[in-house]
C-alpha cells in the first residue's frame, strides 16, 4: 500500500478496470485529475462542449460495449452535459460521468459556480432523475469503493448511466492506492428450464405468433436460430434494427408510428407476441391505441427483460420473466428443439414477408431514382446505400436520416445503425460519431444527420479534425427543423418557429461544406444530383474528416401507424 493523492487513486483503478479513453473538458475543478491523467496511458480526449463529450462517450461505448467514461467541470460543465447523459441513461447504454465539485469544506457559501441559489448545493441531484445511482464523495477514503460500485452499477442488469461526484479537494487528498477489483465471473441471470419449456410450448401452440424485439439485444444469433426453428416472424423497436439481416424472409421490420401497414397488421392480429428486451415505445406502439398496432387483449403477451420495471409497465403480461435477453433466447432455443426438434413450417408465411419487404425497399428505391434537386430524402438513402462499403456504421439524428433509414434503408448485414432511441435527440449524430470513429478506426463511419443536428453540434467538427477521425459527415440540409415543420405545417399552416430564414424571410442555411474546410476537414458541395455520388465515393477513398453539405427538400416520412400527437394538434380528445 503505498501513498498517493486521491487523482492518482483513481486514474490507477480506472486502468485497472480497462478504461483507455476518457471524454471531456477541462475546468478547475478536474485538473488535478487531468495532471494524473495526463501521466497514465489512459488518453484524454478533449472536446469543446460537454454535451459534445457526453455523446462521444456514448458512442464509443455503443461500438466497443464497455463503459464509456465523461469528464466534467462543475456547475454549468456537468449541466452542459445532461442531454448526453441522459441520451445514454435512456438508451441503456453504460456510461459514467465523473463531475468535479466546489471544495468539500465552502459547501453552502456559493463558491465559484457552486449550484445553489435556493436550496442547499447538491448538483448530483440534476442527474438523479435519469441516472441509475448518483454518488457524491464526501471523503477520499470512499473514492475507491463509490468509483467501483459506479462502474458495476452502469454495467449490471440493465445498463446505463451512472454519476460520481467528487469535490476538488478531494482529488489532492492523500489516499491509499489499493485494489477493489470489479465482480468477476459474473452469472446472467435466465429461464428456468420449466420456464424455458413453458414458453416455448406456447409458441408452438400459437396459429400466429410473432417474436418483437427491443434494443436490449445485439448480435444474438440464438434469437435468429428460434425464430428460424418455430419459422416465426419478427418485429423490431427502432433501436434494434439490424438485430436480424433486413433481407432475413422472416423479418417485418419496424411497427408503429413509421412501420409499414403490414408490420402493423400483423402485430393487431398476433394471437401470441414473445417481446424481448423492449420498453413498448410510444412510437414503436402507436401511443399504445389498439386499432393501430398492438392489441393486448386478445393478444397474449409474453415478456423477457433484465428489468423488472418493463415487465407490464405498458400491456397486460400472461408470462413475465426477468431475465438476461441473450441468455433467454438460447434456453428458448434449446426448449423448442427439444419439443419440436424437427422444427416447424407455415405455408406461405415467408413469401408474403419476402414480397412485403421487398415492395417497401423497391417503392423507396423507386423514388430515391428521381433526379429532382434540391435531392429527395430517399435519393440521398439510395446513393449513401450505394457507395458505402457494407460494413459502415451509420449514426443517426432525428429526422429522416433516424426514422427513414429504419424504415426503408436495406442495412447490409455487416452494417450497423446507431440511433438515439429513448430520448430522439437532436444533435447526438455528430458527436457520437466521433466515439464510435474511435472505437471502430477501420470501419467506414458515417454521422447522417440533418442541418438542425449539424448546427447543435459544431464542436464535433474540430474535434474530428484534433484526433484525426475520418467521420463523413452527411448533413441532409433542407433549412428547417423539418420534421416538426412538416408537422406544424400540416396543422397549424405554417413552418413559423421551425424554418430558418434570413431577416427579408428567405430560406437560410450556413454552408456547412465551407465550415468543414474552415475547421480543416474536407468539404463537399452538392450542387446537382450526381455530385453526393462522388463526394461519397472521395470521402470513403480519402479517408479524411468530410462534411458533405447535401441540399434536401422537406417531405415527411411516410407514417402508416399513429401518434396521439395528430389528435392533439386536432383537439381530439377521449
Amino acid at each position: 500500500m503505498t501513498e498517493r493523492t486521491g487523482a492518482e487513486a483513481l486514474v490507477e483503478q480506472l486502468t485497472a478496470y480497462g478504461v483507455t479513453k476518457i471524454f471531456g473538458t477541462c475546468g478547475h475543478t478536474n485538473i488535478a485529475l487531468l495532471d494524473a491523467i495526463g501521466r497514465s496511458d489512459i488518453e484524454f480526449v478533449i472536446a469543446r462542449h460537454e454535451q459534445t463529450a457526453a455523446h462521444a462517450a456514448d458512442g464509443y461505448a455503443r461500438a466497443t460495449g464497455r463503459p464509456g467514461v465523461v469528464l466534467l467541470h462543475v456547475g454549468p460543465g456537468m449541466m452542459n452535459a445532461v442531454t448526453g447523459v441522459a441520451t445514454a441513461a435512456m438508451d441503456s447504454v453504460p456510461l459514467v460521468a465523473i463531475s468535479g465539485d466546489i471544495p468539500s469544506y465552502l459547501s453552502g457559501r456559493h463558491p465559484h459556480q457552486e449550484v445553489n441559489l435556493h436550496a442547499d448545493a447538491d448538483q448530483t441531484a440534476i442527474y438523479r432523475p435519469f441516472v441509475k445511482r448518483a454518488w457524491h464523495v464526501h471523503r477520499v477514503e470512499d473514492l475507491p469503493r463509490f468509483t467501483e460500485r459506479a462502474f458495476w452499477t452502469a454495467t449490471s442488469a440493465r445498463p446505463g448511466a451512472v454519476l460520481l461526484n467528487v469535490p476538488m479537494d478531494l482529488f489532492n487528498r492523500p489516499a491509499r492506492a489499493g485494489t477493489f477489483p470489479l465482480p468477476r465471473a459474473v452469472t446472467r441471470p435466465g429461464l428456468s428450464t420449466a420456464d424455458a419449456e413453458r414458453i416455448a410450448a406456447a409458441l408452438l401452440a400459437a396459429e400466429r405468433p410473432l417474436i418483437y424485439l427491443g434494443g436490449g439485444l445485439r448480435g444474438e444469433k440464438h434469437l435468429q436460430e428460434l425464430a428460424e426453428h418455430l419459422d416465426i416472424p419478427v418485429a423490431h423497436s427502432l433501436m434494434a434494427k439490424g438485430t436480424l439481416p433486413d433481407d432475413h424472409p422472416l423479418l417485418l421490420g419496424l411497427p408503429g408510428f413509421w412501420g409499414s401497414a403490414e408490420t402493423n397488421a400483423y402485430t393487431r392480429d398476433a394471437d401470441l407476441v414473445l417481446a424481448i428486451a423492449t420498453r413498448f415505445a410510444e412510437t414503436d406502439a402507436s401511443s399504445w391505441d389498439s386499432e393501430h398496432t398492438w392489441r393486448f387483449p386478445p393478444s397474449r403477451l409474453i415478456q423477457i427483460d433484465i428489468d423488472p420495471a418493463e415487465i407490464g409497465r405498458n400491456y397486460p403480461v400472461e408470462i413475465g420473466a426477468v431475465a438476461d435477453a441473450a441468455r433467454a433466447a438460447e434456453q428458448l432455443l434449446d426448449a423448442a428443439r427439444r419439443l419440436r426438434p424437427e422444427g416447424t413450417s407455415r405455408d406461405g408465411l415467408r413469401e408474403r414477408i419476402v414480397a412485403a419487404r421487398t415492395k417497401l425497399f423497391a417503392d423507396s428505391a423507386e423514388r430515391g431514382r428521381s433526379d429532382r434537386f434540391p435531392l429527395r430524402p430517399e435519393r440521398i438513402l439510395a446513393d449513401v446505400r450505394a457507395h458505402l462499403p457494407g460494413d459502415a456504421v451509420l449514426v443517426t439524428d432525428v429526422g429522416w436520416n433516424k426514422n427513414g433509414v429504419a424504415q426503408c434503408y436495406p442495412l447490409p448485414a455487416g452494417g450497423r445503425f446507431i440511433t438515439p432511441g429513448g430520448a430522439s435527440t437532436m444533435g447526438f449524430g455528430p458527436a457520437a460519431a466521433l466515439g464510435v470513429q474511435l472505437a471502430e478506426p477501420d470501419r467506414v463511419v458515417v454521422a447522417l444527420i440533418g442541418d438542425g443536428g449539424m448546427s447543435a453540434q459544431l464542436a464535433a467538427l474540430p474535434m474530428a479534425v484534433e484526433r484525426g477521425l475520418p467521420v463523413i459527415f452527411l448533413v441532409m440540409n433542407n433549412r428547417a427543423h423539418g420534421t416538426i415543420s412538416d408537422l406544424q405545417a400540416g396543422f397549424f399552416g405554417s413552418g413559423y418557429g421551425c424554418d430558418f430564414t434570413d431577416p427579408d424571410g428567405n430560406p437560410y442555411s450556413p454552408d456547412f461544406a465551407a465550415l468543414g474546410r474552415a475547421c480543416g476537414l474536407d468539404g463537399y458541395d452538392v450542387t446537382a444530383p450526381g455530385d453526393l455520388a462522388v463526394a461519397l465515393q472521395a470521402a470513403v477513398q480519402r479517408r479524411r474528416p468530410a462534411v458533405i453539405d447535401v441540399p434536401m427538400v422537406n417531405e415527411p416520412v411516410p407514417t402508416p401507424g399513429h401518434w396521439n400527437i395528430k389528435d392533439i394538434y386536432q383537439g381530439v380528445f377521449e
